[in-house]
């Protein structure tokens, strides 16, 4: 499955291609995606080639050939701009409602509620979001306040120190700002995912790991989104 921005890519080349039969350059790639830097188009050029869509040809410039598109695309179908890119699908990236959202749906037991996981979340070196449902996990009402929720499955050690584990189960509140000191699902040049503390250093902001091995990044304001906030944790014990 890609992302959507893998798939804006790949159907800006296709495009381009019927038009001209010349792949367009990166710095096109680029501006057609919005993105801040030709590095973001190297790396979802590299997944799409490991996807098996695109083949870069050898000792070629330019030399791109898509090998073929997602099975739900048709010759009507074009990339789609202005879209906010989300970290999975459901509700994230999606026109908030006017009004406070309801709680999620209870279980059985009055005292849980089911939230939906959405995939997987980095804690570490971000990586390309995983946009599937995969399924549902209940927990306590009182865990989660009001407002829509989805949970993520936790990949890396990067958060260690604020203790959250590989494979934990992080609880997020959709929202799209947060305090400097939260725990955030943040957006990376509309690009990749990862969960991180949420701080400014002056214009910037700051995506803190709680992990003495990983470097504190910094980017401008157009580069990170806010996709979530930290609302509890799930731990299994095998």
């Amino acid at each position: 499955m890609l992302t959507r921005k893998q798939q804006e890519l790949l159907l800006f080349i296709h495009e381009r291609m019927k038009e001209s039969g010349v792949p367009p350059s990166f710095d096109e790639m680029k501006d057609a995606l919005d993105l801040a830097s030709k590095s973001g188009i190297h790396r979802l050029i590299t997944a799409l080639e490991e996807r098996g869509f695109i083949r870069r040809l050898p000792n070629r410039a330019r030399a791109l050939e898509v090998i073929k598109l997602p099975e739900s695309y048709t010759p009507a179908s074009k990339p789609q701009r202005g879209f906010s890119p989300s970290v999975i699908e459901g509700s994230l990236g999606k026109t908030k409602p006017a009004e406070p959202a309801p709680l999620p749906v209870a279980s059985n037991d009055s005292n849980s509620v089911s939230v939906p996981v959405m995939g997987r979340i980095a804690a570490g070196v971000p990586i390309s979001a995983i946009q599937n449902n995969t399924h549902d996990v209940v927990v306590p009402i009182d865990m989660i306040g009001a407002g829509e929720h989805y949970a993520l499955e936790v990949k890396g050690d990067s958060m260690i120190e604020a203790g959250i584990f590989d494979g934990d189960t992080v609880i997020i509140r959709d929202v799209s700002t947060a305090n400097p000191g939260d725990i955030i699902v943040a957006l990376v040049d509309d690009e990749e995912a990862t969960l991180k503390r949420f701080r400014r250093k002056g214009a910037s902001i700051a995506l803190e790991a709680a992990n003495p091995a990983y470097e504190t990044r910094i980017f401008g304001p157009d580069r990170v989104k806010i996709q979530g906030k930290l609302v509890g944790l799930i731990r299994r014990y095998h």
